[in-house]
């Protein structure tokens, strides 16, 4: 039965795909991020989530990486998942703080979501008749989460709704900051080294994260105390960039060309890594 109900929604969202407002990694930024874990599954999770990803999209996580953007017209209550709100006065994350939703709900927001569906997933160790979970959904927000907690903007100060209301230029067009974080600099990146080929894009990041992160890839996979998941750090480290990178030196009509795009492409380039690595990380202790 929810097998039926899944293939029922993505059927309606084939027909009505209409665009997401600001509100994560743009679809090559979520694509990316998959990627990166499909490629680092161990096999016993490989095939786990492979059973889990329903017919049309087997082997390819990816390919769904941007399923909880498209759902929130009929999954309502999922709109407050995908950020964390941070008061204008600080740069840093506290769960009991920052993690609330509108009606201040403890738990709903981004970290607090990741550590739900792990939860969730957790229950494949039990036997199909026992489970209480849509385990397919759970995989499917649990990786476009990871990918949206990742990105600085989406652990933003509240007054602007993490950039979605600072309107800015990107070179010559109209943008606000947020959409600059979740598209316009990957789009570009796409564009001025990788001939507007996403695949491209992964082999490089791949090839740092073997070769120049190599040294760094342990400390990101790492949870104190042997937690599954770590999102109160991922949260941490986003409200850090936020404030060094995202925020800095822009205000309403800011013109954002080559300088802010130079010094602001690693960050998007290491945030789209650690992602992609701690996504696969999580599924392997999950699944492995």
């Amino acid at each position: 039965m929810a097998s039926e109900l899944f293939q029922m929604i993505a059927v309606v969202l084939l027909v009505f795909s209409f665009p997401a407002l600001s509100h994560g990694w743009g679809a090559d930024g979520h694509y990316i991020v998959c990627q990166i874990a499909q490629e680092q599954l161990n096999d016993a999770a490989a095939d786990i989530v492979n059973e889990l990803l329903p017919d049309y999209a087997k082997n390819n996580l990816s390919s769904l990486c941007s399923w909880a953007d498209r759902v929130k017209f009929i999954y309502t209550w999922s709109s407050e998942l995908h950020y964390i709100d941070v008061p204008d006065d600080s740069c840093s994350y506290n769960y009991s703080r920052d993690c609330k939703d509108s009606s201040g709900v403890q738990g709903r927001c981004a970290s607090g979501a990741i550590t739900n569906y792990t939860t969730q997933l957790l229950e494949y160790r039990n036997s199909s008749d026992n489970r209480q979970y849509n385990l397919t959904q759970a995989l499917l927000f649990l990786a476009h989460i990871m990918g949206d907690i990742h990105q600085p903007l989406h652990v933003g100060h509240t007054s602007d709704r993490g950039g979605n209301t600072i309107d800015v230029h990107w070179y010559t067009k109209n943008t606000v900051l947020h959409h600059v974080w979740d598209s316009s600099i990957i789009d570009t990146a796409e564009a001025d080294f990788y001939s507007s080929d996403v695949t491209g894009y992964i082999e490089a990041l791949n090839q740092n994260i073997t070769g120049n992160w190599a040294n760094q890839t342990s400390k990101w996979r790492s949870c104190s105390g042997n937690m599954i998941a770590c999102p109160n750090i991922y949260a941490s480290e986003s409200i850090s960039a936020a404030c060094e990178w995202a925020y800095k030196d822009v205000t309403n009509g800011s013109v954002l060309g080559d300088k802010y795009f130079n010094s602001r492409l690693p960050v998007v380039d290491l945030r789209l890594a650690q992602a992609g690595v701690r996504l696969a990380e999580i599924l392997n202790r999950i699944f492995g």
